[in-house]
């Protein structure tokens, strides 16, 4: 099981760093943003407003980590509600392998989110590893989904409040 759980965490960190590189910044936002960065600099509080530049490109990041994430979970449940109806006993090697894509599907969407949203999709991602450990371990497993449930609030109220 731990071996397992090492492999699936390996592929999670190997699939978060291949997403990193994904998503480059379009090139028109750079140059939109130079003029501003440059009015910043000539300033002589340069410091706070290039601050400001960078906090609301963090929250840009983080509204974007916000909207994958929950998209993720949607489609894993459902992709999840499909596994299931294969039923046991192979229906569960089918459910826990959907767990553990799920949870590196949160992981590598919430890189660039601030460390609220970060922590609730660690958070996700741990109660989803849980759950595709419940289902490898038995073929009749019924795990209860509370604490993603929490979690997934946790993740909620994190999003609202960026």
């Amino acid at each position: 099981m731990n071996r397992t759980r090492l492999v699936l965490t390996g592929l999670a960190v190997a699939a978060a760093i291949a997403m990193s590189g994904c998503d480059p910044q379009p090139e028109s936002e750079s140059t939109a943003t130079s003029p501003s960065a440059a009015a910043s600099s000539a300033a002589p509080t340069g410091g706070a407003a290039t601050t400001a530049t960078s906090a609301a490109a963090n929250d840009a990041a983080t509204v974007k980590a916000c909207a994958d994430i929950k998209k993720d979970v949607k489609d894993n449940a459902a992709k999840i509600t499909k596994a299931e109806k294969i039923g046991p006993p192979a229906g569960h090697i089918a459910v826990s392998a959907q767990w553990a894509a799920g949870s590196a599907a949160v992981i590598a969407h919430s890189i660039g989110a601030n460390e609220a949203v970060t922590a609730a999709a660690d958070k996700i991602q741990n109660e989803m590893m849980g759950l595709s450990d419940a289902y490898n371990e038995s073929a009749d497993a019924k795990p209860s989904k509370k604490a993603l449930e929490a979690a997934i609030k946790e993740l909620n109220a994190a999003c609202s409040a960026a």
